[in-house]
C-alpha cells in the first residue's frame, strides 16, 4: 500500500546551527522556537550532527559532585568533552539520524522508535538538508479527511488490489474520525482478510470493522502436490 512521503509531512521552515555556533546561542534559539533541538550544519549546508536538550545537560550537572560508583564514573568521563566543549560542533550527538524526502512516513518512524529519538533532519542524497520531520508530523496521518481516506480505500484495496468496483451492491465504505466499517458481500472468503489487512495499512486509519459474507469458502481448499512423471529410459541394449 502506498504510505504518504516524507516530502509531504516535513517542516521546512528549520531552525539550524553550524558547528561553530556558541552554546547560548543554541540555547537562546531552542527557547525562542520553542523546540527541544536543532540539526548542526557543515559550511555546505550539510548535516553533521544535532544539538538538543539532552546535549545540553552534562553542562548544567558540571559542578555535580564526583560519583562514586565505576558505572556513573565512565559516564561522567564521558561527559567532560561536553561539559568542556563551548560551541555545536563539541555538544552535539553525531553522526545525525536522518531520512530522505521519498521515505514513508512508516520508515521514519520505525527510525525514530529504534533509535529512542523525537525527530529526523531529512536530507537529499548529498546530505543537504531538506527540511525536519517530527513525531507530532507523522501522527498529522491521523488528521487526515475521512472521505479522502474512503476513496483511497475504494481506490487502492477493493479496485486496484481486489478487482472490485465499491457500490451498494458489492460493499460499502463508511469512514468515522479514522474508523472504516467495511459492508457487503465478497466473492469469496480470503477476500474478506486481504480487504482487512489492506485497509488497516492505510494512512491515517484508526481501526478496521469488517462485517463481510462472502459466496464460497476458498480457505479449505486444497491442492495436490504436482504429480511426478519419471521421464527416465533404461538404456537399450547395443544391436
Amino acid at each position: 500500500m502506498k504510505h504518504r512521503r516524507i516530502k509531504n509531512v516535513m517542516t521546512t521552515d528549520v531552525a539550524t546551527v553550524r558547528e561553530s555556533t556558541p552554546l547560548k546561542d543554541i540555547v537562546r534559539l531552542l527557547d525562542s522556537r520553542h523546540i527541544s533541538a536543532v540539526p548542526v550544519l557543515d559550511t555546505n549546508g550539510r548535516v553533521v550532527g544535532v544539538v538538543s536538550h539532552a546535549d545540553l545537560l552534562p553542562k548544567q550537572g558540571a559542578q555535580e559532585p564526583e560519583p562514586r560508583t565505576p558505572l556513573t564514573r565512565l559516564h561522567r568521563r564521558w561527559d567532560r568533552n561536553r561539559v568542556r566543549a563551548t560551541t555545536a560542533g563539541g555538544l552535539m550527538t553525531a553522526p545525525a539520524h536522518t531520512i530522505g524526502p521519498e521515505a514513508t512516513v512508516v520508515d521514519a518512524a520505525r527510525v525514530l522508535d529504534r533509535h529512542a529519538i523525537k525527530r529526523l533532519p531529512v536530507v537529499d542524497d548529498t546530505g543537504t538538508l531538506l527540511g525536519i520531520v517530527s513525531r507530532r508530523d507523522l501522527l498529522s496521518v491521523f488528521l487526515r479527511n475521512d472521505s479522502d481516506i474512503a476513496e483511497e480505500i475504494e481506490r487502492e484495496v477493493f479496485e486496484r488490489n481486489l478487482g472490485i468496483t465499491a457500490t451498494p451492491a458489492t460493499v460499502t465504505i463508511e469512514v468515522r474520525d479514522g474508523v472504516v466499517t467495511l459492508r457487503g458481500k465478497l466473492e469469496r472468503k480470503s477476500m474478506i482478510s486481504t480487504a482487512e489487512s489492506l485497509t488497516s495499512r492505510i494512512d491515517g486509519v484508526v481501526d478496521v470493522h469488517a462485517h463481510l459474507s462472502y459466496a464460497y469458502d476458498d480457505t479449505h481448499i486444497h491442492i495436490p502436490d504436482a504429480m511426478t512423471v519419471d521421464i527416465t529410459h533404461e538404456p537399450r541394449p547395443d544391436h
